[in-house]
């Protein structure tokens, strides 16, 4: 495969994070065959599968380059490798259940010319299922240590905001993205495994300068995800997904949030665990909520000096990048009556909290 560099970024590698995703890969590969010249080369880090994905690949696409992990330490370690193997400095990085519509690489490559000079630029991703409705469009910061999502399930013609515009947070579905300044930064975070590792290389990314873009008419289709780990319905998650929201949301919290700014958003902090706490409750998953936080203890001194390490570096205080609000769940997750009531007495605590929190001088 040898691509014609695009003029304003060179050439261009794409990397695919894939685990057990015989079901999705043919066509996430077969998409990005597709682009042609526009991409360099193609790598897939395969996290240990034991589903005939390598021997799938190595049969039908020859050209593509497999980069074997040897063992299943998750897509941030996976996405790490891919990046420093890539032979270009601007890769499309994606996970398997990912595909690439007809255009969207040229579009993000359009923004990456952006006079706000993005280090991150993201497509639309819509379901692969409904097409008529978005997923993910990025988000902004929430101070609890969440992602306040633009766009989440509304239908794609309601769905609003500029054709560019500049977010706070991107999802990791699909990225186009400057490896050399994404590694400057350490890259992903892997002791996060799975789950909020986006978030944190986002709010590392936007502490030190770094800006991101989403692009509404760039559209990349997601399905349905990893069994036991992905989670559309809301209504039953699974007990691995209880227990990395209560390790990796503190492990975000406290290597990238300032001291002060924690401080100051403690009472916030404690109204969402409660709220938390009791989810998992309800889900029958409160040993996975306390091993969360158990695995969690064990890390903070080195969350610690990941904080102070980051505190040298950053150019932006985290506080002009967090948000009170809205508050975004899962459309399964409150669809009963008081299931709404409680999230929506969650939103306005939460929102409350930081309308005075966001303006005390600590």
């Amino acid at each position: 495969m040898s691509g014609h560099p695009l003029p304003e970024l060179g050439h261009i590698s794409a990397v695919v994070c894939n685990y057990n995703g015989m079901a999705y890969l043919e066509r996430c590969v077969c998409a990005l065959v597709a682009e042609g010249d526009a991409l360099d080369e193609i790598i897939v880090v395969d996290n240990d599968s034991t589903d005939g994905s390598v021997a799938w690949l190595r049969e039908h696409y020859p050209s593509v380059t497999i980069l074997e992990m040897g063992i299943n330490n998750g897509p941030t370690e996976a996405r790490n490798a891919g990046y420093r193997a890539a032979r270009n400095r601007w890769v499309l990085t994606l996970d398997n259940d990912a595909f690439v519509t007809s255009g969207m690489l040229g579009k993000l490559v359009e923004a990456a010319a952006d006079e706000r000079k993005p280090t991150v630029i993201q497509p639309r991703s819509v379901f692969t299922t409904d097409r008529g409705r978005v997923h993910y469009d990025g988000g902004s910061l929430h101070y609890a240590g969440l992602i306040c999502l633009r766009n989440f399930y509304r239908p794609l013609a309601e769905a609003g905001g500029e054709r560019i515009a500049e977010v706070d947070v991107a999802i990791a579905v699909c990225l186009l993205l400057d490896t050399e300044a994404v590694l400057a930064i350490g890259g992903y975070d892997e002791t996060y495994f799975f789950w909020f590792e986006d978030l944190d290389l986002s709010m590392r990314l936007r502490r030190t300068g770094h800006r991101i873009l989403s692009v509404a008419d760039a559209i990349v289709l997601h399905d349905e995800g990893t069994a036991g780990f992905s989670d559309r319905d809301g209504a039953n998650y699974p007990d691995r997904r209880v227990y990395y929201h209560s390790r990796n949301r503190w492990l975000y919290l406290m290597r990238t949030y300032r001291l002060r700014t924690l401080l100051l958003a403690s009472p916030g902090l404690a109204i969402y665990e409660v709220f938390w706490l009791a989810f998992a409750l309800k889900q029958g998953a409160l040993g996975s909520w306390f091993s969360g936080k158990w695995s969690f203890m064990k890390l903070l001194p080195e969350s610690l000096r990941m904080n102070r390490a980051l505190s040298k570096v950053a150019t932006v205080n985290d506080r002009r990048l967090l948000k009170g609000g809205p508050l975004t769940v899962t459309p399964g997750a409150a669809r009963e009556g008081f299931m709404q009531k409680v999230v929506g007495m969650l939103d306005l605590l939460l929102r409350g909290w930081w309308a005075v929190a966001g303006r005390l001088p600590l």
